[in-house]
């Protein structure tokens, strides 16, 4: 067995189960058992979410992640307890895209009607945004008008601005940087809010390279505080340029003071070690993870600590906590009767009433079985891309007034979100799997020749869009993660990095799920699961739909409107010269919609 021994494994036996109960949204599954790593305390700790998108109900088809947004409120307010009786102090942080990719933000109109409040009842100390709040302009004013107000003097937009609709004024979306002194440590901290350098945003939102930002006086006067701690939080992944500018231009100014970076935008479980006195934490994505770091050997001006000299380093511990009640129970030590506050039991009342209001729980249709989107190989019965490919697109993919021409239809596989699990699929699981504001387009009479090699061109990516003047950071958004500047090989078994298989944990009894392995080793996960494999997905599929028997001269070119970009640059590539203006709406209703209707029309409702 790797990362831990067996003396620090605590096992919570399923005899405990029957005086348990389940999450507090009706419809979730039971909590699972499983072994259990425990938390590490410091002087300082910190809770994290982040990419939470909308999954504040839990998880209600995965009963590791079946907690709720007020089971974690109540899981805080414990663990505050516990670090106030102790004399320790404890921070919640939040980086970004709250929003998008749920039906508890995504059914409402307007949008976020219910998740705003009751994402707001958490007590959060630093939070920032992600680039989801800022995609339409509607979302971006919500963030303005309700998240920023829900978290007075916490939240930071370091380089965010946002345009006033009324004067046209540009404005910080809220200050800079925080400065304050912790409540039991007296730790003095300054804490700065980024978002990577972002490029989608709508147009009453701007926002400024990191590289930029960080030669402005504010940000300069900021590093040279007296000060205790740095903590930097972001919309940012661990290991990309822009916390790498950040870390070189603190350190520049502060050669050993302590910096904590909390990252996310990658949807991964990861660490990241700067050196000896900075260090990186991203908690996962879709409220399967709470981010745990700690820390131990801060230097606080005026204070002598016990056994630690002016040229320690510090310690640094970390965890990734399933969103579990009972692994919740486990770290409090508190159990069924004990752990609920009156706060988060009335949170997730609230969550109850609104998917209720909204809804979530009415079926559309039955899943006959799973269908992954990394945990089959591709082309498989198990992938959720090959029954697109095969039964979906060619019945949605139609226009009554082109009916009988050939046309070869093109997504991006990032279009989808999300596994679908046999059973019931509901409203919610419309917005779980495809929770975009994508619509088909499509050129007319293209030929063949060309269209038929767009599949090729796109997969391999990188000499086409290079050409075309795409720059890498556009291929690589995780919310489309297929879209990639990378060559993709046949599909194969691979490594997706920090969320990697482990060898030597594969205990029948476990339940599947992360075995992380990161900068610190493989003892990260909380809650210790079986593997899972992942398989490569092509960065896009097509179908060929009402194709003639003799190859046409010319086809429908029919995409998804996202990777408009990119379907012109293939096609410059094969010698044409389509431009936007080529582009002409297909299909009216969104892509979730026809989904929906799909699911409707050909999956019965008996479950």
């Amino acid at each position: 067995m790797t990362g831990f021994g067996r003396k620090s494994l605590v096992w919570l036996l399923s005899s405990l189960l029957p005086s348990l109960t389940a999450g507090a949204q009706p419809s979730a599954p039971s909590p699972v058992a499983a072994p259990m790593r425990p938390l590490t305390w410091g002087q300082l700790n910190f809770l994290q979410t982040t990419d939470t998108h909308g999954w504040h109900a839990g998880h209600l088809q995965e009963p590791q992640y079946s907690a709720d947004w007020g089971d974690y409120i109540s899981f805080a307010n414990r663990m505050r307890e516990k670090a106030d009786k102790e004399g320790r102090d404890l921070l919640l942080i939040d980086t970004g895209d709250r929003i998008e990719g749920n039906g508890l933000y995504d059914a409402s109109n307007p949008k976020g009607q219910y998740t705003y409040d009751i994402f707001g009842q958490q007590d959060i100390d630093i939070i920032c945004t992600g680039n989801h709040e800022l995609y339409q302009a509607d979302a971006a004013a919500r963030e303005y008008t309700n998240t920023v107000p829900n978290f007075p003097g916490k939240y930071i937009a370091s380089n965010l601005d946002y345009i006033n609709p009324k004067t046209g004024e540009q404005i910080p979306m809220a200050q800079r940087y925080r400065k304050f002194t912790t409540k039991n440590q007296g730790i003095r901290v300054v804490a700065f809010g980024f978002l990577f350098d972002f490029s989608g945003n709508a147009n009453n939102t701007v926002v400024q390279p990191v590289e930029k930002t960080i030669q402005e006086q504010w940000f300069q006067d900021a590093i040279r505080e007296d000060t205790d701690m740095f903590i930097v939080i972001g919309h940012v992944t661990l290991h990309g340029p822009e916390y790498k500018a950040l870390y070189k231009a603190i350190r520049g100014r502060n050669w050993d003071t302590p910096i904590q970076f909390f990252g996310g935008h990658s949807h991964i479980r990861d660490v990241a070690k700067y050196d000896a006195n900075a260090y990186g934490l991203q908690a996962g994505r879709y409220m399967e993870t709470i981010g745990w770091a700690s820390l131990d050997g801060i230097r606080i001006k005026g204070k002598q600590l016990e056994k630690t000299s002016e040229s320690a380093s510090l310690s640094f511990t970390r965890r990734y906590i399933d969103n579990n009640l009972l692994g919740y129970y486990y770290h409090t030590g508190l159990d069924e009767s004990s752990f609920p506050t009156e706060h988060g039991t009335n949170v997730s009342a609230s969550i109850r009433d609104a998917r209720k209001t909204l809804g979530l729980d009415h079926n559309y249709g039955c899943a006959p079985k799973d269908f992954w989107l990394n945990r089959a190989p591709f082309p498989s019965n198990d992938s959720l891309f090959t029954w697109l490919q095969d039964s979906v697109l060619p019945e949605l993919v139609h226009l009554p007034e082109r009916k009988g021409v050939p046309r070869i239809a093109l997504t991006n596989t990032g279009a989808m979100r999300f596994d679908i699990f046999k059973g019931a699929f509901t409203r919610d699981t419309t917005y779980i799997v495809s929770p975009f504001i994508s619509k088909f387009v499509y050129i007319k009479d293209v030929p063949y020749v060309s269209a038929s090699q767009l599949l090729r061109l796109i997969n391999n990516g990188g000499p086409v869009f290079e050409a075309a003047g795409l720059q890498k950071s556009q291929l690589t958004s995780p919310e489309h993660i297929a879209i990639k500047s990378d060559i993709i090989p046949e599909p194969e078994v691979y490594n997706p990095g920090p969320q990697s298989p482990l060898g030597g944990l594969s205990t029948p009894d476990l339940v599947p799920g992360y075995t992380t392995k990161d900068e610190l080793g493989d003892d990260g996960d909380d809650t210790v699961h079986s593997p899972l494999t992942f398989y490569r997905v092509p960065n896009c599929i097509e179908s060929r739909i009402e194709f003639p028997e003799k190859t046409p001269e010319k086809v429908d070119l029919v995409f998804i409107d996202f990777i408009t970009p990119w379907v012109l640059a293939a096609l410059t590539f094969t010698g044409e010269k389509y431009t936007k203006g080529d582009v002409l709406p297909y299909l009216k209703d969104g892509f979730t919609e026809l989904l929906a209707e799909w699911i409707k029309q050909n999956w019965g409702q008996d479950c």
